[in-house]
Parts: C-alpha cells; structure tokens; sequence
C-alpha cells in the first residue's frame, strides 16, 4: 500500500483544499492529512482559526480522499511522522515550493499547483470588506 500526507490548517475549508486532496489521493493509496493544531497555528504561524480543530478535523474526516487526519503539533514532527506511518510520498501546494527538500531522504516529495483564484487569505479579506 502506497501511503501519502500532506499537512495544513484547512481552515474556511473551500475547493482549492478539495483540489489539493484529490491530487494527494491519486499518489497512493492511502492519504493522511496532518491537521495543525489551534495551538500550533498561534504560536509557530500567527494565525488564528475561525473553526477550531476538532471542528476542522470532522470536515477532514467527511471527505472521500481522507483516510486519516493527525495532530500537527510542531515544523520538526515531518520526518517523524514519516517514518511513523510508512510514508512514501509528502505533497504540499507549490507555495512551500523547496522548503521540504530535505525530506527527500525519506520519501518522494512532491509540490502542486494551488488553485490561483482561490484561498483562505482572499475568502478572508472578501468577507472584512463587505
């Protein structure tokens, strides 16, 4: 069995998040989506979530492409995460283009196109406008 995963916030879930999933799925056979924590995403990225993780987490679960959602708790759990769950390809969006090379020595790393007129950011900045 091929596994993958991919990490993020996933928050203000939209199609452009649908996108990257159903890429991730056609990697393997298996995908799992770490799932950063309320904690995480204050502390290490300066964002607060509009849904709170176990919201987040339960529409994960809900879709078809998603085999199983864990915490992300820190940048450095990636090659642990990887040798933990026989991880054979990491995918992220092509924003973090480079940033995971060094995982290489591990799996196969691949970056996708995001979906350009789309994100949480513009969905965001569309609603404190109106």
């Amino acid at each position: 069995m091929k596994r993958v995963i991919t990490y993020g916030t996933f928050d203000l879930l939209h199609y452009g998040h649908i996108n990257l999933l159903e890429k991730a799925k056609k990697q393997g056979d298996y995908l799992i989506v770490a799932l950063s924590t309320d904690e995480f995403n204050l502390k290490e990225k300066n964002k607060r979530c509009f849904f709170p993780f176990e919201e987040r987490k339960k529409l994960l679960e809900a879709i078809r492409y998603v085999d199983l959602v864990i915490e992300e708790r820190s940048w450095e759990q990636k090659s642990q995460d990887i040798k933990e769950y026989h991880i054979d390809t990491f995918v992220m969006g092509d924003d973090w283009e480079g940033k995971f090379d060094f995982l290489k020595e591990y799996c196969e790393v691949l970056y996708f196109p995001r979906t350009p007129e789309i994100s949480t950011t513009y969905i965001k900045e569309r609603l404190s406008n109106k």
